[in-house]
């Protein structure tokens, strides 16, 4: 999967550099960051802001390509405020824009005209993904786009509410779209389909899975496994896999979220497949060596695995690091699930539920940036976490669970990291 690197080269544009971050997690869709002459400490006086710029609201990463970075947000006048699992109605434009990457100066900027009908509807959630010279972005109400990278000019879109008769989760459409050779693969819906493969030059449809009682957020996913390619799915009532080529059902087993909340990727381990949400659901499965299968291990095992409901987690020491729903990072061991160990992490006195601090390795140590908008150099290993350095980015815009929060995952590439709240999107170097 996103572990093994072999098998996430066809997600790598030929025109992407090594020190771009053009989707979400980075190249190889795995959260590590590969640039070397980078800081081992912060500065006593912090990091060099580089450059500043205004943006609106949202919780979706930048994503840096080429010279340049795209973000995607949203303009309202409405109040964009929303208790969790309250559905709220806010009118405005969610626009992508684009800045050049050495000087924050905006190139151009695309509008669309939507009404939010989600909880937390402060702006889109999924990361642009850039792909040679088409970037490609999913709104919070299904609005899919490919725009020219020169320019913002539509190349092509879909709306997939309409196209696949559904409407938006709970928290809007949040699974970030993966390219996958000549596909864009998305989860789109429900009753029609669940996922749906395009063809990434025109928007075609080229194959369908499905359906699912509700679309769920978690991304699709590539593994090895079996001697095949798997494309992996997370819906609300079971993980799956297909033939990425043709869309055909390779294996099924069923799992149980609650109020359809399936967030994670489905990490894998070795031989096994792990996957863990809301409310403490979670699953283990074995893959199968010889063909596409797989069997369950253990399911809903309380006290045991991580559930994952903001932060990806990572793979490494032969653990899964993680920040669990109620806002503790741990370490946890496959396959027995137990917890080597348990930690507040960069959050501190902070750690409570829906804790947020976005993983990325870089070399033998981390980088977590953290909803509090300070990011922390640490080490992550099987004794446990050490805070090495810290640094305060940008403040926390948003609000959830009564405190203020910075939700959006940054992108690191040309030897800086790029963050954003709802006010502005920054550069901060990080070179040595």
């Amino acid at each position: 999967m996103r572990y093994l690197p072999l098998a996430l080269l066809v997600v790598l544009s030929s025109g992407v550099r090594a020190d771009d971050w053009p989707q979400w997690m980075g190249p190889r869709r795995d959260n590590v960051w590969r640039e070397e002459g980078i800081v081992d400490r912060f500065p006593a006086d912090g990091p060099k802001v580089v450059w500043r710029a205004p943006v609106a609201g949202g919780y979706a990463g930048p994503a840096v390509a080429d010279g340049r970075v795209f973000v995607t947000d949203f303009v309202s006048t409405a109040d964009l405020q929303a208790a969790n699992f309250e559905r709220k109605t806010a009118a405005g434009t969610e626009r992508v824009l684009c800045f050049d990457a050495a000087t924050g100066k905006p190139l151009w900027k695309h509008e669309q005209p939507v009404t939010y009908t989600v909880s937390y509807p402060a702006g889109p959630r999924c990361t642009p993904t850039v792909d040679g010279d088409r970037v490609y972005t999913l709104g919070t109400e299904g609005n899919l786009f490919c725009l020219a990278v020169a320019d913002g000019t539509v190349v092509w879109s879909r709306d997939l509410k309409a196209d696949y008769k559904t409407k938006a989760a709970l928290w809007g459409y949040a699974s970030h779209p993966l390219v996958d050779g000549d596909r864009l693969v998305c989860v789109v819906g429900t009753d029609t389909a669940h996922a749906v493969a395009f063809d990434k030059r025109t928007g075609k449809e080229i194959w369908r899975t499905g359906p699912a009682p509700e679309q769920g957020y978690s991304p699709p996913t590539i593994i090895e496994a079996g001697g095949r390619r798997q494309l992996v799915f997370m819906k609300p009532d079971a993980i799956y896999a297909v033939e990425p080529e043709t869309g055909k059902l390779l294996w099924e087993s069923p799992y149980n979220a609650d109020n359809g909340s399936i967030i994670m990727a489905p990490v894998q381990l070795g031989e096994y497949l792990y996957v863990g949400g809301f409310q403490e659901k979670n699953l283990l499965l074995k893959l199968a060596a010889d063909k596409p299968a797989v069997e369950v291990v253990w399911r809903n095992k309380r006290a045991h695995g991580i559930s994952a409901v903001n932060v990806q987690p990572f793979v490494a020491d032969g653990l899964i690091y993680g920040f669990h729903e109620k806002g503790d990072l741990r370490a946890v061991r496959i396959p027995d699930g137990e917890i080597a160990w348990k930690s507040p992490g960069p959050l501190g006195d902070r750690a409570q539920g829906s804790g947020t601090a976005f993983i990325v390795r870089h070399a033998d140590r981390y980088f977590l940036f953290a909803e509090t908008g300070d990011l922390v150099i640490a080490r992550l290993s099987p004794a446990g976490y050490e805070e090495l350095s810290r640094a305060h980015l940008v403040e926390p815009t948003q609000s959830a669970f009564g405190r203020p929060v910075v939700w959006c995952p940054p992108a690191y590439a040309g030897k800086s990291v790029f963050v954003r709240n709802d006010k502005e999107l920054v550069r901060v170097s990080l070179a040595k």
